[in-house]
């Protein structure tokens, strides 16, 4: 079976209207819950881990056992870091890291056993990719920003580097498709509660609308 993991409750509320779930076809696990569809004559199970790299990883890792999974498709909003982008722009990653993995004053910002490179070839080519990293904390802050940028990520999220690694680990196929919903802001020169609050409040309004354009855009394509 393939696995669609999704991470926030405004990306998984979005998956249950798209797909008009009821209230009877929701099943609840230990990281959240889980709604089985039918597609292309076949189940697909679609689940919430909740946030962070600890709830993506035990929620994947829990799925996998429980449905046998032979690939996880992680499908979400992100942060742009690449500012040749714009919001609402969708990404097939090639290479997801996790760069909150070292103690970057003394080592690699980014060390080579926490990259995890995803072959896209038999999918064809006509659609963004790039690196997408991942961290245990947002990136609201703009020296974050300018740092990732720096180190040449594309998009950024709090889960999907780590659930591309425990996929790795249990050989099973891992596809990323993230949608842009916003960018930092720069908070240098302003109230950087303000300035956050802006940016939450540009995610939640975009969110719903990535989710519908993953859904009815790229889902099939790369189950």
């Amino acid at each position: 079976m393939i696995g669609i993991s999704i991470a926030t409750k405004w990306e998984y509320d979005a998956a249950l209207d798209y797909f008009g779930i009821k209230d009877h076809e929701r099943f609840g696990y230990p990281y959240g819950e889980y709604f089985i569809r039918t597609m292309n004559d076949t189940e697909r199970v679609f689940y919430s881990t909740g946030v962070r790299k600890v709830n993506g990883v035990g929620g994947n890792q829990y799925m996998i056992s429980k449905f046998n999974l032979t690939k996880v498709i992680v499908a979400g909003a992100c942060a742009g870091i690449d500012d040749k982008f714009s919001n609402l722009d969708v990404f097939v990653p090639d290479k997801a890291v996790q760069y909150d993995c070292t103690v970057k004053e003394v080592e690699p910002f980014i060390k080579q056993s926490f990259i995890v490179d995803i072959d896209l070839s038999k999918y064809g080519s006509d659609f963004h990719t790039g690196t997408i990293g991942t961290a245990d904390k947002a990136v609201v802050m703009w020296n974050d920003y300018l740092e990732l940028k720096e180190n040449e990520i594309t998009i950024a999220d709090t889960e999907a580097g780590a659930i591309a690694y425990i996929c790795k680990k249990n050989d099973v196929e891992c596809i990323i498709i993230k949608g842009i919903s916003d960018f930092p802001t720069d908070e240098r020169n302003d109230d950087k509660f303000q300035s956050n609050m802006k940016q939450i409040n540009v995610y939640l309004e975009n969110t719903p609308k990535v989710m519908n354009k993953i859904f009815g855009d790229y889902l099939e394509r790369f189950l």
